[in-house]
């Protein structure tokens, strides 16, 4: 016989009435009447090539293929049920789950140190796993479950449910005493042109910032990670174009300065991406939910 043959409450009637020992009491707890009970286990019964139930004083007695069966079959509707149910709720204090997010070099370094401290009190068990995919394959990623969730600025990013989370803007960040620097000035579009800068490869939409600005020619340094360029730019006279908000954290410390400048792309939105498959799936909605909750708000998060 072949498993399309079977018919799910056939084998939901078996159990029954294996664990009850009567085929009365099986209908009744399953919402049956008796006769459909027993027209249930006379199809299961040829279906199976086997008796299954042997009448007995004061009810039934499975026989040894019913023995054999009823372990497994009860082992798969419990794994079926608990599927069904796991969709419908998610306790993160007992969750062991790992989410995947998509997040930038500059992303992890202001974004994750928030949200592990709020994992770490709501959700001590929960992993998180974060790893940057190349834009044009985030929202499959999304889509097929391999991605949990993806922030930033991703313009080129389509087809997937979307929250904005905050504005941000492109500034210049140079050394303090730069050459080309007047302290309070916006740089003009003679001084941009003057700039020479350093980038981040996996940072696309800076690069192609200073390609529509015909500033292409000016980038002297591409690096592989954005955290080598702070320490760069406080040596060189080098330029580099990134978001205001983590710019102003470098700023504090009085070695740089964040200047205007005639960009034309400052501003950009960074957002909150997941695929509309798993928008009622508790973990995810959970996760949505924690992101938005803490980052939602005047402090702004980089790109």
């Amino acid at each position: 016989m072949h498993i399309n043959d079977i018919d799910l409450n056939l084998l939901r009637l078996f159990d029954a009435v294996y664990r009850s020992r009567n085929v009365s009491r099986a209908a009744s707890q399953l919402g049956m009447t008796q006769p459909a009970a027993s027209q249930g286990l006379t199809r299961l019964r040829l279906l199976i090539k086997d008796p299954l139930f042997i009448r007995v004083a004061g009810g039934v007695q499975p026989t040894p293929k019913a023995e054999v069966l009823a372990k497994t079959v009860t082992q798969a509707l419990n794994l079926l049920e608990n599927a069904l149910n796991a969709s419908d709720e998610f306790n993160p204090s007992l969750a062991t789950r790992t989410f995947r997010i998509h997040l930038s070099d500059i992303g992890e370094a202001r974004f994750l140190p928030d949200l592990m401290h709020a994992i770490r009190a709501q959700a001590p068990q929960v992993h998180i796993n974060s790893a940057p995919l190349l834009h044009a394959d985030i929202a499959d990623a999304l889509d097929s479950g391999q991605l949990d969730i993806a922030i930033g600025f991703l313009p080129t990013v389509k087809n997937t449910r979307q929250h904005a989370l905050l504005d941000d803007r492109y500034i210049v960040l140079l050394r303090a005493g730069h050459p080309l620097l007047t302290q309070g000035e916006r740089l003009s579009q003679e001084q941009l042109r003057q700039l020479d800068f350093a980038a981040v490869r996996s940072h696309a939409e800076t690069l192609h910032i200073l390609e529509l600005l015909g500033l292409a020619h000016r980038l002297r340094l591409l690096a592989a990670h954005f955290l080598a360029l702070p320490d760069i730019v406080r040596q060189t006279d080098l330029a580099v174009l990134m978001p205001q908000n983590i710019a102003q954290g470098f700023a504090q410390s009085g070695d740089y300065v964040l200047v205007d400048a005639p960009i034309g792309l400052n501003n950009f939105t960074v957002s909150l991406h997941w695929s509309a498959r798993f928008d009622k799936e508790p973990a995810n909605a959970w996760l949505r939910a924690l992101v938005i909750g803490l980052f939602t708000k005047d402090a702004e998060l980089p790109a």
